[in-house]
């Protein structure tokens, strides 16, 4: 049997989901709708910091009074849901939701570059997210801070070395992890169950992160 359209108290649902940072796959599960659902639902009806139950429920009552309930595409184009599938990918993987939008906005851009003001206009969200988003893509790796002296102002850029830089700060910051954990392990005593258990978590990051930066250095190539 086909499922039941998604009611004003759903979509009330959907917006505190959005507003608590959920994932579209975690507030998905809470309604018991395909995360594929919600996806559409939020794309079409304003993007993530855009929606608004209301607006998006009565469009929906509108476009069936047209007769119009038609393809749930039809509103949104399809590069667009395939857009936000793909920042909602990142969220899964860790990124917080703003910093995935800024890095998938700077991706799009044709020469990598944006400020902050034009991050904050183009995605509509204040320029202290884009502050913290931007920090959080420096500090990984993922983008870089340039300094334009006669406006005296940042630009942030993603540039093609962008993804190498990020797999190294990531060695780096398992290598410290490497190494608090073999202190410990130290100090609980190598010959016993924990301190030999904490070993083991050190020595296999350790050359998880060898063969990682290794395998970065031999493609490198690729993104020059």
């Amino acid at each position: 049997m086909p499922r039941r359209r998604l009611s004003q108290q759903d979509r009330q649902r959907i917006a505190a989901g959005l507003a608590e940072g959920l994932t579209y796959r975690e507030i998905a599960r809470r309604l018991g709708r395909p995360t594929s659902t919600i996806t559409r639902e939020i794309a079409r009806n304003g993007g993530p910091a855009g929606y608004r139950p209301q607006q998006a429920h009565q469009a929906t009552i509108q476009r069936a009074r047209r007769g119009t309930p038609a393809p749930p595409h039809a509103s949104t184009p399809p590069v667009a849901i395939l857009e936000q599938e793909i920042i909602e990918m990142v969220v899964r993987a860790g990124m917080p939701r703003t910093a995935a939008r800024v890095h998938h906005d700077l991706m799009l851009a044709e020469d990598g570059r944006r400020t902050a003001a034009e991050l904050a206009r183009r995605l509509s969200v204040s320029p202290a997210s884009i502050s913290v988003a931007v920090n959080f893509l420096v500090q990984q790796g993922y983008a870089r801070r340039d300094r334009d002296p006669r406006r005296r102002r940042d630009i942030y850029v993603i540039d093609d070395d962008a993804w190498y830089r990020s797999v190294v700060i990531s060695r780096e910051q398992t290598l410290e992890t490497v190494r608090a954990t073999m202190a410990v392990a130290e100090i609980h005593g190598l010959d016993g169950p924990v301190g030999q258990r904490l070993a083991k978590t050190a020595a296999f990051l350790e050359r998880v992160s060898v063969d990682v930066i290794e395998s970065a250095d031999r493609w490198r190539h690729l993104l020059t």
